[in-house]
């Protein structure tokens, strides 16, 4: 593979894609709380706020990764910091990671591959949040590019000696993520570095990625130990919350979610908006096009190998689980990326050597589906962003109220949402029946009753578990009833209104 271009005009492209990717979800994150999982990962770390459970599957990277802002600030009051703290941290991780394909790639592919990442609604909208996803996705494109770097012979220059090692460390990031990421990023680099002969040369670079996944995984094997009852016992139990690992069929339910919705699970109900999940479809044969045009120039291994690793990311979102999230495939999006772009520089270029009316036709033609492309996104964003707002001004008034009954610090809260009411309310959140949360019994829970302030939420009609169901209900607002043990916390509200006496239901 010949050294393509020179490194500095080649940092102009990704620093461009990085600060309109960086601008973009600055102008989206203003009045966005946190959702349930970001809470789960930021309690873990933030000050006095009370840590949520922290379940089986998850592992604690993201949680480190947030808390030199988290733990310095109270984000259930003003989430502003963390969001800016991650956002302007995606912006630097994207240029980072398009920085290490700057002489595998010409400048114009770095770019458009990095403004296509950027450019689509799950990148924007992920990017400011304590989530997982983003991350290995960014760590995911940086493992691949250093493992090109690492393989490639270039007549009368020294290997690149760094290259191996900062390969291993980009999967040690992504395993401490996510360590089933780090695994299915792990595969097929290590397979290719046995399969492809040319290749063979970097002896020991098999062994520095399999170090690299169990150095970053090695803090999820040692909690496994020493919280969930062993590494089998938590890889069971991670299966039990994710439904159950097997031969199941869930590209179906990844094309809806492509609307807008964050969770779909599970994924029933009308296909709205059809038009949105378009580009999904167009995504592999563009793929096939990046890839061949690639070849003619000399550098099918970097989107070949960019697409296999994103199809071994995909492959268990799309076919093991029964459910669905966008943020699952950011991974293989970040890499699908580069054949992407190497595809649409293409068509530029042949836009560019045609003439006359065919020229206005094929041009016009690809800035319509660009710009259509892009609308739909920023649509989509736009959206799912406004649903974040309104949100976080529910549970914020939900808290406010409840505060009002008398729920205030330390107080444990329960039920639906509990874990946002709870985050909101500065109290603790357990749930000792119907979820994941296997940390109290509902006897600890009653325990926990007669010395700090209890409160059971239900929403849109829905009964109190068994144990609270005599318990005097409170209306919260928007669908939410507080319902609070006898004796509990007495507040101006409490016992009123048309749910006073009895019971909610369906």
């Amino acid at each position: 593979m010949p050294h393509l271009v020179d490194a500095r005009p080649a940092l102009l492209w990704p620093a461009a894609a990085a600060a309109v990717f960086t601008a973009a979800q600055l102008v989206l994150v203003p009045g966005t709380g946190l959702g349930w999982d970001e809470i789960v990962y930021v309690t873990q770390v933030e000050g006095d706020t009370p840590a949520a459970f922290f379940s089986a599957p998850r592992a604690r990277g993201v949680s480190w990764l947030s808390a030199p802002v988290a733990a310095l600030t109270d984000s259930a009051a003003s989430p502003a910091a963390l969001r800016v703290y991650l956002a302007l941290l995606a912006g630097l991780g994207l240029l980072l990671a398009l920085r290490v394909w700057r002489t595998l790639l010409p400048p114009p592919v770095l770019g458009v591959a990095g403004l296509f990442f950027a450019g689509l609604w799950i990148s924007l909208f992920y990017g400011p949040r304590a989530m997982p996803n983003l991350w290995c996705a960014l760590g995911a494109l940086a493992a691949t590019g250093w493992f090109l770097r690492a393989v490639r012979r270039r007549p009368g220059r020294a290997a690149d000696r760094r290259a191996p090692w900062c390969a291993a460390a980009a999967v040690a990031f992504v395993a401490l993520m996510r360590p089933a990421d780090g695994l299915w990023l792990a595969l097929p680099l290590c397979a290719a570095a046995f399969a492809v002969p040319a290749w063979r040369h970097r002896r020991t670079l098999p062994l520095l990625l399999a170090g690299g996944l169990a150095l970053g995984a090695l803090p999820w094997v040692v909690e496994a130990y020493a919280s969930y009852g062993g590494l089998l016992a938590r890889l069971a139990r991670a299966g039990e919350i994710q439904g159950g690992m097997g031969l199941r069929f869930a590209v179906d339910d990844q094309v809806r979610s492509l609307v807008g919705r964050t969770l779909c699970r599970p994924c029933v109900g009308p296909w709205n908006h059809r038009w949105t999940a378009a580009w999904w479809f167009l995504l592999p044969p563009v793929t096939v096009a990046g890839v061949l045009v690639a070849r003619r120039a000399g550098r099918q291994a970097a989107s070949l190998l960019a697409a296999v690793v994103a199809s071994s990311l995909a492959v268990t979102y799309l076919f093991t689980i029964d459910y669905a999230a966008p943020r699952f495939l950011l991974p293989a999006y970040a890499l699908l990326a580069v054949p992407v772009a190497e595809a649409l520089v293409a068509a530029v270029r042949a836009v560019g050597r045609t003439r006359g009316r065919r020229r206005v036709a094929l041009g016009g033609g690809l800035a319509v589906v660009l710009a259509g492309h892009l609308a739909v996104q920023l649509a989509v964003a736009a959206e799912v962003t406004e649903r974040s707002r309104a949100q976080h001004r529910e549970l914020t008034a939900v808290a406010a109220q409840l505060r009002r009954l008398g729920v205030r610090p330390p107080c444990v809260v329960a039920g639906d949402q509990f874990v946002p009411v709870a985050y909101y309310t500065g109290c603790s959140s357990r749930q000792p029946v119907g979820g994941h949360d296997g940390s109290i019994t509902v006897a600890g829970l009653l325990r926990l009753g007669h010395t700090r302030p209890l409160a059971v939420i239900t929403v849109d009609g829905r009964r109190p578990p068994g144990f609270a169901g005599g318990w005097r209900p409170a209306e919260l607002g928007g669908g939410h009833v507080a319902w609070l043990p006898p004796g509990g916390p007495a507040g101006p509200n409490a016992g009123q209104g048309p749910l006073a006496g009895r019971t909610v239901g369906p």
